[in-house]
Parts: structure tokens; C-alpha cells; sequence
């Protein structure tokens, strides 16, 4: 099999992946829909905008801690199921008011915060199940290839919404239409989890109920410099310059006045970017830090060129740049969690990671759509370009410091039980060595 897709030797992960391709084509059917739900039927501004994205993401920040140590004490699979099921209803409620004619903003901030409650108890959950799905060999792979179905899907589902949302006349009706079609696309999700062997899981040791789980394990994270390095990246990418719904509404309709088909060409063609990231990201064996520095600022320099484009068509042919830097940002930051983590403290690890990526946007949601209201939709995007070159520079300093200088950004360390201490062990092919001490 091609190193590409070596992880879909695994039958549970084929089944998987199968599932995540469907249900995230439909979350990018109900993020156009949404954000053209609140744009034009409702007569919403960027301010509006940037509080539905705030309030999807903040039971993310407040949240996705807690849900760590709940994906560590029961059962992943069942608690990924019950997760989508929520997310559906959610959906299926936003459909019925567009539908009716019924929505009102505050009933999309409303229904955005509890499709927010899902998604934070969802996504540590499904980011740690990778690893009992795959082995340590197929880590960074199937890392890649979630990426590469997301991506798939990010491709098809923004145009996809905006050509039916044009074909059933724009309204609020033909946004409830496409909305309903993602309530749908979870069901796929929950019937592949029940077809898996549960005998071919790799399921790690639960953790028993008790106090002081959660501060255990931002102790544990707080003694990885590797971890927080990558959170410093990721916190500012995340908060500041990965705000797309935003940015990519007020740059077609303020900047350039384009119409719903238009817009969700600009989510596709970021998406192009991401995937052919996402692909490159899965051939890979290990991530140096390196690695890591060059996207984030790569991401940050194409963001405040892409402010200064001149024309939709220049913009849109543009957008694939951004795209392929935030991924391999963001699954070598993925990769490198795991990797680092030991297998009991994975699920809390990649709780505070996801904290970390999404939990700032409702810090920096509703800034960035202030500013985008105020000062021009241009100043989003070059806003969040410099910080997020602030954050390449705080990283940095911040890991020469914790293990003493520069050279320690060109190497990653694996504490004894993580996945890539093991991987680094038992593969020759794996050349990095744990450096000595955290």
C-alpha cells in the first residue's frame, strides 16, 4: 500500500474515515449556510458574525478541559456517538426556524452555543481515538488523512452550499434546506462507529474516577516544553489568523460584493490548499519542530499578502496558499501531541491542545469582526497575519529558554511511554532522538 494511505490497512479506521468524510461535508453546508443566514436574511454585519463564531467556540474554551478527562475515563467509541447525536439535533432545530422563516439572530447565537457544548465534548474524544484505531507506525498518517477527508469535504461543501442556497432563491428557507442536509450527514458517522470490532481497538487504560484529574493533567503538560511550544503556535494562529468563516465572508461580500455561489468558492479554495497539505503531511514519518515554525510563518506572511490582493479572482487563486500552510501547521502540531503524550494522558492532552486552537476564538472572533466592520475587511486579514508572527517569535524564545537555546527547536522530545518514544525506538527509520531532561 502507497505510505499515503498506509493507516487504511486498519478496517476500524476505514470505516472511520468513510464516516468523516460525509458528516464533515455537511458541517461545510451548515458553516456557509450559517454565516449566509446571518449576512443577508437576518441583515447581520461582521459584528454579528464574529459573536455566532464566538459563541460556537466558546463551550470549546470553557468546556473541552473537562471533556478531556471524560475521554479518558469512559469508552471513546460510545462517547462519539452520543456526541453526534447532540450535534444533529442541534442542526436539525437551526433547519426548522430557518425553514419556518422563524430565525432571528440571538436564535442562531443560541443554537451555535449548544452546537458548541457537542462539539467540545466531540472533539477530544475523536482526536484521541485516533490512536486507539492506528498504531504508533500509522499515527502521523491517519493524522493526515482526517485532515485530507476534512479538506475533501471543505472542498465540496462551501461550493456545494452555495450553489443550492443560490438554486432555492438565497433566503432564509434555502439556508434551512442546506442545514438539514448536515443534520443528516451525522447520522453516517454514528452507524460506522457501530460497525467497528471492538476487538481490533487499541483501547487505552481508563482512568479511574477521582478529583484533580484536569489539574493533573495541565501539570503534565506544563513539564513538555515540546507541548508548550506548540500551544504558543497554535494559540495564536488559532485565535488571531484562523478566523476564515470571518474573514472570507468580508472580503466577498464587503470587499468585492459577490454573491452566496461566489462566497463558498472562497472556503473550496482554501480547502485546495489544505488538502494538498494534508496529503503531504500523511507521507511523513516524523515532524521535526522545525517544520512546525515554517508553516506558522508562512501562514502569517500569507495572510497579509492575501489582505492586499486587489480583485476576487487574485484573492480566490490565492486562498489554496493559506490553506496548505494552515494545515501542516496544524496537523504537525496534531502529530506532535500525540506523539509526545503519554497514552493515559492523551485524552487531556489533546483536550487542552484543541482548548488551546479553537478556544480562542471567541476572544478573537468578535475583535477581528470589529475591526473588519470598522476599519475595512483588509484589516482582518493583516491583523491576524502580524500576530500570528508575534506567536512564531514568542515560541521560539519560549522553548530556547526551557531547554537551553535555539538548536532545541530543530529537535523533538519523546518522553519515555509516548507513542513517539516507542516509534523512535523500534523503527530505524525514525532519526530523532530524545534530547536529555524536560
Amino acid at each position: 500500500m502507497s505510505p499515503t494511505f498506509r493507516a487504511l490497512r486498519n478496517p476500524n479506521y476505514r470505516l472511520y474515515l468513510v464516516g468523516s468524510v460525509v458528516s464533515n461535508t455537511g458541517t461545510w453546508l451548515q458553516r456557509t449556510a450559517q454565516d449566509w443566514l446571518v449576512l443577508k436574511p437576518l441583515h447581520g454585519g461582521g459584528t454579528d458574525l464574529g459573536i455566532v463564531t464566538a459563541l460556537q467556540f466558546l463551550p470549546v474554551l470553557l468546556l473541552t478541559p473537562y471533556a478531556g478527562v471524560v475521554a479518558d475515563r469512559v469508552p471513546k467509541r460510545r462517547l462519539l456517538q452520543i456526541t453526534q447525536l447532540a450535534m444533529a439535533v442541534a442542526a436539525l432545530l437551526l433547519a426548522a426556524l430557518a425553514l419556518s422563516g422563524a430565525a432571528e439572530i440571538w436564535m442562531v447565537y443560541v443554537l451555535a452555543f449548544v452546537f458548541g457544548i457537542g462539539a467540545a465534548f466531540d472533539v477530544p474524544a475523536r482526536q484521541s481515538f485516533v490512536s486507539e484505531m492506528v498504531g504508533p507506525d500509522d499515527l502521523t498518517n491517519a493524522v493526515g488523512l482526517n485532515s485530507a477527508a476534512f479538506n475533501t469535504a471543505r472542498i465540496i461543501g462551501p461550493a456545494l452550499a452555495g450553489l443550492l442556497i443560490a438554486a432555492f432563491g438565497g433566503g432564509a428557507a434555502a439556508t434551512g434546506i442546506v442545514i438539514a442536509l448536515n443534520a443528516l450527514s451525522y447520522l453516517a458517522v454514528i452507524v460506522q462507529l457501530q460497525r467497528m470490532d471492538v476487538s481490533l481497538l487499541r483501547i487505552a487504560p481508563m482512568r479511574a474516577r477521582g478529583p484533580g484529574a484536569l489539574r493533573e493533567g495541565v501539570r503534565y503538560v506544563r513539564t513538555q516544553p515540546t507541548m508548550l511550544f506548540v500551544l504558543v503556535l497554535v494559540f495564536f494562529a488559532g485565535t488571531f489568523g484562523m478566523n476564515f468563516q470571518l474573514t472570507s465572508s468580508l472580503m466577498a461580500t464587503e470587499v468585492f460584493g459577490k454573491g452566496a455561489g461566489e462566497f463558498g468558492i472562497l472556503g473550496s479554495a482554501l480547502a485546495v490548499g489544505s488538502l494538498a497539505g494534508a496529503l503531504l503531511a500523511a507521507r511523513r514519518v516524523t515532524i521535526p519542530l522545525r517544520l512546525l515554525v515554517l508553516a506558522a510563518t508562512g501562514f502569517g506572511v500569507a495572510e497579509i499578502i492575501a489582505g492586499s490582493l486587489p480583485s476576487y479572482l487574485v484573492f480566490a487563486l490565492f486562498s489554496p496558499v493559506i490553506g496548505f500552510c494552515t494545515i501542516t501547521l496544524l496537523n504537525s502540531s496534531n502529530a506532535t501531541i500525540q506523539l509526545t503524550s503519554d497514552p493515559a494522558m492523551r485524552g487531556r492532552a489533546m483536550a487542552l491542545y484543541m482548548t488551546v486552537v479553537q478556544g480562542g476564538t471567541p476572544i478573537g472572533a468578535p475583535v477581528i469582526g470589529w475591526i473588519g466592520e470598522t476599519a475595512g475587511a483588509r484589516w482582518t486579514l493583516w491583523l491576524g497575519g502580524v500576530m500570528v508572527l508575534v506567536g512564531v517569535a514568542l515560541a521560539i524564545t519560549l522553548l530556547a529558554r526551557l531547554r537551553g537555546g535555539l538548536a532545541s527547536v530543530l529537535t523533538p522530545y519523546y518522553p519515555p511511554g509516548s507513542l513517539g518514544n516507542r516509534v523512535w525506538k523500534d523503527q530505524a527509520r525514525v532519526t530523532t532522538r530524545p534530547t536529555s531532561g524536560v
